[in-house]
């Protein structure tokens, strides 16, 4: 669940960081650096010709690098404020830069374009990118990313014992997280077009989460304003056939519910809100995809366009398309990650500030946030009068303030908070009772100095007690492997459930991404399936 951006250093000198790629580090001959006037990651061009594959041509004269790789082509001139991408001109915050005779890159810029999933994480400073085989943070960021991985929870709206659309009986929630945008856990590209090989990567994949002692998942079937699902609404997404629009020829959610049922598991559907496309061209984008149907509706930053929480309109839409999968399946779930206000960069809504503000609302912080807490008030009031018995949940960032901004937030120092960064008043949406659960991605090492993960876990308990919102935990099994604190072995994992289990408040926990489980990522596969086989036998 992949953070839709990072927040400029507040040192005026540069800031050193590591970059990671699919858990190996990458070579640089010079270190990458956070560029704290523009507030973006800037690598050598070693990284990205070595590193990532891509071949690059620097021509001295004009100061411009051509980058390519797989058919993409980036083209980045030094002092220029848009590159071209195959051709087309898209913004940027920080193009390339001769710094004493060596070639710097923004690696965001470059990474996501190239299609990679790249996830800042501010308190271990360093940067995780995932190829399209190697997942999607996410959430949940992330996305989770992250990809958060981002992105980005038994039944959440119901008891644990409680048995809805085929789920475990006696078992906290136990979930994986599946993306699909880029195609990075599935389906798979070698399956593109090929609907019976989609639907055998799907039912292996389940295979191999029960083993684990998995009881659930949480699909991405919303990854750009398009559908893994039959839609009067949106265009069928390209992850299944390579092309937006077009029809796979089978109804993909219908196979991927039936098929999780079946097995006694929970399918959770999981959206994107508010990101229209994971880049800002539209030549490839289907006739009804909603940048090509409300242009006005979209706000593009950095490499990315959103639908501006700002329009009542783009909200409906938002809703309706989300109703769409309550209606027309057996999900027992809704998902939604952190995919509201982008967390860093320009995002241009003066207009829609002054436009449609009816309470008037003086400052704009204050206003945005008020535009999320309608949004997700009224789409748990839509779900709820629906289908009572599918729950609604939302994975935010996993600190919501620092204590340093608000007495009443966690003990954290985290660059990127869903609050102020992302205008997620979650604290709200619990007492209100607008959510069933709530899913923070507390993606921190129990060692980690500026987000620790106890603290997270402590913080958050604490804001569930007394409410009806269950807490489940979003974990960061794709950290493991890398030189970040604390994640050079599955154990932390384990270190993490053993924690929750001493802690009431926590109801289940949910892994980010399923192919860091898939390539059991330092054996993490049979370290759940020992830690669950205990639980299960005690």
């Amino acid at each position: 669940m992949s953070l839709p951006g990072w927040q400029p250093a507040a040192a005026a000198k540069l800031a050193y960081i590591t970059v990671y790629l699919d858990g190996e580090k990458l070579p640089a001959d010079v270190p990458p650096y956070i560029d704290p006037k523009l507030g973006a990651t800037m690598v050598p061009i070693r990284t990205v010709s070595e590193g990532l594959g891509a071949s690059i041509v620097w021509t001295q004269k004009t100061q411009t690098a051509a980058i390519a790789k797989d058919g993409d082509k980036i083209v980045l001139t030094s002092g220029n404020k848009t590159a071209t991408v195959n051709g087309s001109p898209v913004p940027l915050d920080a193009s390339v830069q001769n710094k004493a005779g060596r070639i710097m890159v923004p690696l965001r810029f470059i990474g996501e374009n190239l299609g990679l999933d790249v996830v800042w994480d501010p308190s271990a400073r360093s940067v995780v990118m995932r190829s399209k085989n190697g997942g999607e943070n996410g959430g949940a960021g992330g996305e989770a990313g992250g990809d958060p991985g981002s992105d980005p929870g038994s039944d959440p709206g119901s008891d644990p014992g409680s048995d809805p659309g085929g789920g475990s009986t006696s078992e906290s929630l136990r979930g994986a997280w599946i993306s699909t945008v880029y195609n990075l856990d599935w389906p798979s590209t070698a399956a593109s077009g090929n609907a019976n090989k989609q639907k055998q990567e799907f039912s292996a994949m389940l295979d191999q989460f029960q083993r684990m002692g998995l009881n659930a998942v949480f699909l991405q079937v919303r990854p750009a304003s398009d559908a893994l699902y039959r839609s009067a609404l949106v265009p069928w997404s390209k992850v299944l056939t390579g092309t937006q629009g077009r029809d796979p020829g089978y109804d993909p959610l219908a196979y991927l519910v039936e098929e999780t049922h079946r097995r006694g598991m929970q399918f959770h559907a999981w959206f994107n809100p508010f990101r229209a496309n994971t880049d800002t061209k539209t030549a490839a984008l289907a006739g009804n995809h909603v940048a090509m149907q409300h242009p006005e509706w979209i706000v593009t930053t950095g490499t990315a366009s959103y639908i501006n929480p700002g329009i009542p309109e783009a909200r409906q839409h938002i809703i309706d398309t989300i109703m769409e999968v309550v209606n027309g399946y057996d999900i027992d779930g809704v998902h939604l990650d952190d995919y509201f206000y982008p967390s860093g960069g320009l995002f241009s809504d003066d207009a829609t500030f002054a436009l449609h503000n009816p309470t008037r609302i003086l400052l704009k912080t204050d206003w945005r946030r008020e535009n999320i807490n309608t949004f997700v008030r009224d789409l748990g009031a839509s779900i709820h009068a629906a289908k009572p018995s599918v729950s609604f949940g939302i994975s935010p960032f996993g600190v919501w303030r620092n204590v340093a901004a608000d007495p009443t937030g966690s003990d954290t120092k985290a660059g990127v908070t869903a609050y102020d960064s992302m205008f997620a008043d979650v604290r709200t949406w619990i007492r209100q009772g607008w959510i069933d659960y709530v899913a923070p991605q507390i993606y921190w090492s129990m060692s980690n100095a500026a987000a620790r993960y106890d603290k997270l876990v402590d913080w958050w308990s604490g804001e569930v007690a007394g409410t009806s919102v269950k807490l489940y935990v979003g974990h960061a099994t794709y950290k493991l492997g890398t030189a970040e604190a604390g994640w050079q072995s599955a154990g932390e994992i384990v270190n993490q459930l053993k924690y929750n289990a001493a802690h009431p408040m926590v109801q289940g926990d949910i892994y980010y991404s399923a192919s860091s489980l898939l390539k059991n990522t330092l054996g993490i596969a049979q370290s759940l399936q020992n830690y669950y086989g205990q639980d299960l036998n005690s």
